[in-house]
């Protein structure tokens, strides 16, 4: 029997949870999934630029776990730039850091601790905000774990 996965440690949600091709409908593609650990893995390694040990230290994982995490990641994202395929951001063991809210009135992101809360955007007032780690089914659990 396999060893269950620990879970990994993500900064934040991904602002968006998916892209695809313009001018092809979504339903028409193929489906990519690439998980939040993937997804963490791309932004430490490919826009951090961090090594695959120092980048395994953040995630805390082994750096053999971080490097089939980035070799997963890396394919994934050739397959939906080369092939066109709809590429879709979520799932997987993983707990965030922090998190993030977004404004849906003027769009501005609010970088908030697990736990943190705020009621109303300090740009324009509006209630109407959006829990990027809750969207991934996060919260409670993450405020636990940090």
């Amino acid at each position: 029997m396999a060893r269950p996965k620990t879970h990994r440690l993500i900064h934040t949600p991904p602002l968006y949870k998916g892209f695809k091709p313009i001018g092809v409908m979504g339903r028409d593609l193929v489906t990519l999934e690439m998980s939040l650990d993937e997804y963490e893995a791309i932004r430490l390694a490919d826009y951090e630029g961090l090594s695959q040990e120092e980048a395994a230290v953040e995630m805390e994982i082994s750096r053999s776990t971080f490097a089939r995490l980035i070799e997963s990641a890396r394919r994934k994202s050739s397959q939906f730039l080369i092939q066109g395929k709809r590429l879709v951001i979520g799932g997987g063991p993983v707990h965030f850091r922090e998190n993030l809210l977004q404004c849906h009135d003027c769009h501005r992101i609010f970088p908030l601790s697990m736990g943190e809360t705020i009621n109303s955007c300090s740009s324009c007032g509006s209630t109407n905000l959006i829990d990027l780690a809750g969207g991934y089914g996060h919260g409670r659990c993450c405020q636990e774990k940090s």
